[in-house]
């Protein structure tokens, strides 16, 4: 449990990890929210389920376990809880959309609707700073640094 929880304690340090932290989280929650909640024009748990299991042949488990990732995961990022787990969830699950749904795009965002989908960008600056918390954890600025 040790190694789950442990985390540079230096100020300088902290605050990287909390900036880094809560940006992701900021940014990946409305997607699970989107997913779980129907907000932010999503279509919900179960629209979403039906998209994963039926259109793309996700396994059940592997789409529940991306929809937590993103919405469960996203506050446990924000609060500093189990961040290394969180970012982990996080990151496999954007680099596996990454994957499946958007290399085929490009590298680019679609931001003037020139093309059929998002590129890759995204999901490497998610995956990035996934990858980076998933090896240093929270930051002693953290629910994490408690334990």
């Amino acid at each position: 449990m040790d190694t789950l929880f442990s985390t540079p304690s230096d100020p300088t340090t902290a605050i990287i990890l909390l900036i880094l932290r809560v940006t992701l989280g900021v940014v990946i929650f409305p997607h699970g929210a989107q997913k779980l909640l129907g907000w932010y024009g999503g279509f919900g748990y179960k629209g979403t389920m039906g998209f994963f299991t039926q259109t793309m042949h996700i396994p059940y488990l592997f789409g529940l376990l991306a929809i937590v990732a993103e919405f469960f995961g996203a506050i446990a990022l924000i609060l500093g809880v189990f961040t290394k787990l969180a970012a982990l969830g996080i990151g496999v699950t954007m680099a596996v959309a990454a994957w499946t749904s958007h290399r085929q795009h490009g590298f680019f965002m679609n931001w003037f609707g020139q093309q059929k989908g998002e590129g890759l960008e995204f999901f490497l600056l998610t995956i990035g700073i996934a990858a980076a918390l998933t090896l240093l954890g929270a930051g002693s600025l953290s629910i994490d640094a408690l334990f």
